[in-house]
């Protein structure tokens, strides 16, 4: 499988395919008519190196004693908090999740907005973290904090789609090692794949999450 190298050349591509790109906007939460209900949530996918020099982008687990959600793979990030932008909010939730201080120069575009079940709208903004950035997970929020090679987006069961009798819309879950990650993470991770990498328009805000995500 080829690995990425962290380096300008990616860094170049990924500018590149996401100039050309418009993000697709959600003005409510799913399968909501009013706006009324919207809660707005960022999230921040950082491009960063390993030690050994690999473009990779960081995962987080969730703390086990957080309300909701608890265990689960996923990006930093989290609610908007009044009187904030989402460029915002990811910044913030960036450092206080897992240490890492980002600035508005080191973002490289936005993906899509998506909305989940548990009643959220939620921009991913995408960010050059640069190389050997030193990470420190808050423990209050975070378990762990995962350095996955951008390589992974690439592999051939990626990404896995199935049904459930609950929605006529396909479940998306994108492979990582031997495990797997599912939407809302999955789908900015597939699109993420498609348009920073590839520069293929890919929109993703259609795909299910699973149902024990819903709550």
């Amino acid at each position: 499988m080829f690995e990425y190298a962290f380096g300008q050349s990616l860094h170049e591509r990924v500018v590149g395919n996401m100039a050309g790109f418009l993000p697709q906007t959600i003005t409510a939460p799913r399968e909501s008519a009013s706006a009324e209900n919207l809660r707005r949530a960022a999230v921040a996918v950082i491009f960063l190196s390993d030690e050994a020099g690999r473009a990779c982008y960081v995962l987080t687990r969730r703390a086990a004693n957080l309300r909701r959600h608890s265990g689960q793979l996923a990006l930093p990030g989290g609610r908007v908090d009044e009187g904030e932008t989402p460029t915002e909010t990811a910044i913030r939730e960036t450092e206080e999740e897992i240490g890492l201080m980002l600035h508005e120069d080191q973002i490289l575009g936005c993906l899509d907005h998506y909305a989940t079940r548990s009643g959220f709208v939620m921009m991913p903004v995408v960010f050059w973290g640069g190389e050997n950035a030193e990470l420190a997970a808050n423990p209050a929020e975070v378990q762990e904090i995962m350095k996955i090679p951008v390589s992974e987006l690439d592999r051939e069961d990626a990404p896995r789609l199935f049904h459930i009798p609950e929605s006529d819309a396909p479940v998306i879950q994108m492979p990582i090692f031997e495990g797997v990650v599912n939407a809302p993470t999955a789908a900015v991770l597939y699109q993420l794949r498609e348009v920073a990498l590839h520069g293929r328009h890919t929109r993703v805000a259609h795909f299910e999450q699973p149902v024990w995500a819903w709550k």
